[in-house]
Order: structure tokens, then C-alpha cells, then sequence
């Protein structure tokens, strides 16, 4: 079962994401908040496995909520974050605040709820129509490392390939057409890839990667 908690300050958009998810059988809303104080208190109470916010919230906006939920001690809880406006500064920000994903709140419900079940199992995603510019954002505004971490000497030559790939947005059916291996091959690729680096998911694997020079150039 996945719980949810879900946190915008539109009652209207609660109460119809809350019924949608009532029609999915590995799914319980356990929560609601109308503001960013509230959501970040309810993920410290509730602990749910996923964390949708707003992005424009009272009190204190869905951004700021993110960094204070991620960097309680001993969360386990993956927050999308959720905005009507499509704004690189957003994606930046949720993303370097720690989300698993930045979507914009145009996307049907059943791909919200899709959304929500990628995050919970670990994954990230970007709305597919900001990803490609957010990479090209990430080599123009990422200061790359002098060095290459020693972390990365524990990667074999095809996840270094498979990582490069994920830093160029590539999805895993991409990842594998290129390299003519089949998509679990790839999932497993990416799994071994952010264990062996300590990355959260994916998503921070594009940064991981900018910001040590493996791609854009130094």
C-alpha cells in the first residue's frame, strides 16, 4: 500500500486527487494540508511513503516545505512537487531541494497517479516536457568539480556509459535501444549506478553527474 499525503492550498484539488487515488486499490490518502507548515508536520506524524505538494502554498511554499521534510532525520518519505507554472527556476530548486520529481498540475490524473507510484518505488521523474531543458540548464549553471569524485572508480565501464546516458534525459527504453540490452537490464544498471554513489534516484544522478564534470565539459 502506498500513502500518500497531499498538500495544496485549492481544497477542490485535494478532494479530487484524494477521490481518484480512492479508486486505486494500492493506494491510502492519509493525509491532507492546506499549507506548507501543515504538510511539513503531517510528514514528520505520518510518515507516508509520498509527499505531493504545491508549489505555491501559505505559510510556507511547497519549495521550502521540500528541503524541511527531506532533511528531517530518518525520512524515508519521496515528495513530488506539483506547480501550475512551468519554470526552470522551480524544477531547479525542488530538484536541489531533494524532490523526486517536479509535474505540472496540467497532466491527467491517472498520470499524476503513475507519477506518485514511480516516485514510491524509488525512481524520479520530471514532467517530460521540462526534462531536456532542465539538463541544458544543470551544464550552464552547475560549477563542475576540480577532480572526479573516487566514488565513480567503483562504477564498471557500462554503468559509467549508462550513467552518461541518464544525464543526457535519456528514459531506460532509450537507454536500452542505444545499447541493444533490454529495459531491466537498464533498471539494473541504474539501481547498481546510485548505490554505489549514494544517490537519492536518477533525477540526482543528472546532477551528480554535471556537477563532476562527466558531461558539459570542465
Amino acid at each position: 500500500m502506498i500513502r500518500v499525503l497531499l498538500a495544496d492550498d485549492h481544497a477542490m484539488f485535494r478532494s479530487g486527487m484524494r477521490a481518484v487515488l480512492d479508486t486505486q486499490a494500492d493506494f491510502e490518502c492519509v493525509g491532507e494540508a492546506a499549507d506548507g507548515r501543515e504538510a511539513v508536520a503531517q510528514a514528520a506524524e505520518l510518515r507516508p511513503d509520498v509527499a505531493v505538494l504545491d508549489v505555491r502554498m501559505p505559510k510556507l511554499d511547497g519549495l521550502a516545505a521540500t528541503e524541511a521534510i527531506m532533511s528531517a532525520p530518518g525520512n524515508d518519505t519521496r515528495v513530488l512537487v506539483l506547480t501550475t507554472y512551468d519554470s526552470d527556476e522551480y524544477v531547479y530548486r525542488a530538484l536541489r531541494a531533494g524532490a523526486s520529481g517536479f509535474l505540472l498540475k496540467s497532466l491527467a490524473p491517472e498520470e499524476l497517479v503513475s507519477a506518485m507510484r514511480v516516485a514510491a518505488r524509488g525512481d524520479a521523474l520530471i514532467d517530460p516536457t521540462v526534462t531536456r531543458r532542465l539538463v541544458s540548464t544543470f551544464a550552464t549553471s552547475i560549477e563542475p568539480a576540480a577532480a572526479e569524485p573516487a566514488e565513480l572508480e567503483r562504477l564498471t565501464s557500462r554503468e559509467r556509459e549508462v550513467l552518461l546516458l541518464v544525464a543526457d534525459a535519456s528514459s531506460n527504453a532509450e537507454i536500452a535501444a542505444h545499447l541493444h540490452v533490454g529495459e531491466e537490464t537498464v533498471k539494473t544498471h541504474v539501481s547498481r549506478i546510485l548505490a554505489k554513489l549514494g544517490l537519492r534516484d536518477r533525477v540526482h544522478a543528472v546532477v551528480y553527474a554535471y556537477r563532476n564534470g562527466l558531461v558539459g565539459g570542465r
